[in-house]
């Protein structure tokens, strides 16, 4: 019945993935149209994210107020703007004002697609949601393909953007034949549901405590695969002395880790891990990729290490949300609204400041500091996971069933 919104809204985070990289691995081509460096392509995107910070709160109250299809619709049509207008962009400033008109879109997006798809799949969220993170993975590492095929064919780079924009229309005309579920239709819970879905704590959780851990996690997480997608290919081309084209592809390589790392997440959590133990261990192998890949300066090597930075940078802010909602489970979205801000930050700060780094003249400065982001990351995660240990405790056959149900309670917010 709503087999259209599901497609239209998967179509566009599919080719979301695409524009979250397209200015960087057009990179090139930008700074000579608009006359400044790879500092200032930093910068919009950073506009991107103040954009999307800036837009957010309102986007999700219109959401809720007059519903999902008209915020997805409208988000279809301004990234296809944004699309088409940036490879004809006159000036940097223009290319600023369509960079906050995106991140407008992007909240747009979220704030309508995410409740459309709970409500279009509400007995399999948790799918629906890791399929988001699935089609942007998928999106991120056909991109580079795309802009190497323009570039073999001495097409003008554009092309890369205009076919995604062209996309966009089409999904945006789909999604205005879509029926979307009524939102305001509210379903009565049943008298024993509250009781049944109260967890039982060992000690009471502290927000000052496990709650500040798990917003930095917010911030370090979406942190890292921030830098990581900005400027991995600068760092294959200036570092390891790739051509243009194979330093972006690099991207398809961090791309494939993410996606094998949601698809796998989504299994593991069910059957054999929790995610207090995923926060732990993968800031540890993004630090240790980050480490290869500055030590190690061979471009097979950069490669693999490409590929784990993206496996161990995916579905970490989905985690420290789900964590997040599990132990504060009586305000939700005011716990959820912090760590999702502090995510917002992130996008904003990490382009300035790495923008400033690039400055210096080595760009390896740069993955220096995402190596200690990582450890800031670790060392939260190991905290909370110390934490958790306390107040849920270590799961026993006499509590299987429990685990088993907060587990998928759990992997339903990724």
């Amino acid at each position: 019945m709503y087999s259209k919104a599901a497609v239209g809204v998967y179509l566009n985070y599919f080719l979301l993935g695409m524009v979250n990289v397209i200015l960087v691995s057009n990179m090139d081509s930008l700074t000579k149209q608009w006359q400044t460096d790879s500092a200032g392509i930093s910068y919009i995107i950073a506009v991107i994210g103040i954009g999307k910070l800036l837009t957010y709160a309102g986007a999700g109250r219109l959401s809720d107020r007059i519903g999902r299809k008209p915020l997805i619709i409208f988000s279809s049509l301004m990234m296809g703007i944004f699309l088409f207008a940036v490879p004809l962009a006159p000036s940097y400033q223009v290319a600023i004002i369509l960079a906050f008109l995106a991140g407008i879109g992007n909240s747009a997006m979220d704030a309508g697609s995410y409740p459309a798809l709970i409500e279009v799949f509400p007995k399999s969220t948790g799918s629906a949601s890791v399929m988001v993170k699935a089609f942007m993975a998928a999106g991120t590492a056909l991109l580079p393909f795309m802009i190497l095929f323009f570039a073999k064919q001495e097409l003008f780079y554009g092309y890369a953007f205009f076919i995604p924009a062209t996309i966009y229309l089409v999904a945006m005309l789909l999604l205005l034949r879509a029926s979307f579920p009524n939102h305001r239709i509210e379903k009565q819970p049943k008298e024993n549901q509250t009781a049944a879905e109260i967890p039982t704590f060992l000690s009471k959780p502290n927000f000052a405590k496990e709650g500040f851990a798990l917003i930095i996690i917010g911030f370090t997480s979406t942190s890292l695969f921030t830098v990581a997608q900005i400027w991995i290919p600068s760092y294959g081309e200036e570092v390891l002395g790739l051509t243009t084209a194979s330093a972006i592809k690099l991207l398809s390589y961090y791309s494939i880790g993410s996606l094998l790392s949601v698809l796998t997440l989504a299994v593991m959590l069910k059957k054999w891990v929790r995610p207090v133990t995923i926060i732990v261990i993968y800031p540890i192998i993004t630090f240790i990729a980050i480490v290869t890949i500055l030590t190690i300066k061979i471009p097979s090597v950069a490669t693999i290490a490409a590929f784990f930075i993206g496996l161990s940078t995916a579905g970490i802010f989905q985690l420290s949300i789900a964590i997040m909602t599990e132990l504060f489970w009586e305000k939700k979205g005011r716990v959820t609204g912090l760590i999702a801000t502090a995510a917002g930050l992130a996008s904003v700060v990490m382009p300035l400041v790495t923008g400033l780094l690039s400055k210096s003249g080595n760009i390896s400065i740069i993955f220096i500091f995402d190596a200690f982001l990582a450890v800031v990351g670790f060392l939260a995660a190991g905290f909370v996971y110390y934490r958790y240990q306390k107040v849920v405790g270590k799961p026993s056959t006499t509590s299987l069933q429990k685990q088993k149900t907060r587990h998928t309670r759990l992997s339903k917010s990724l």
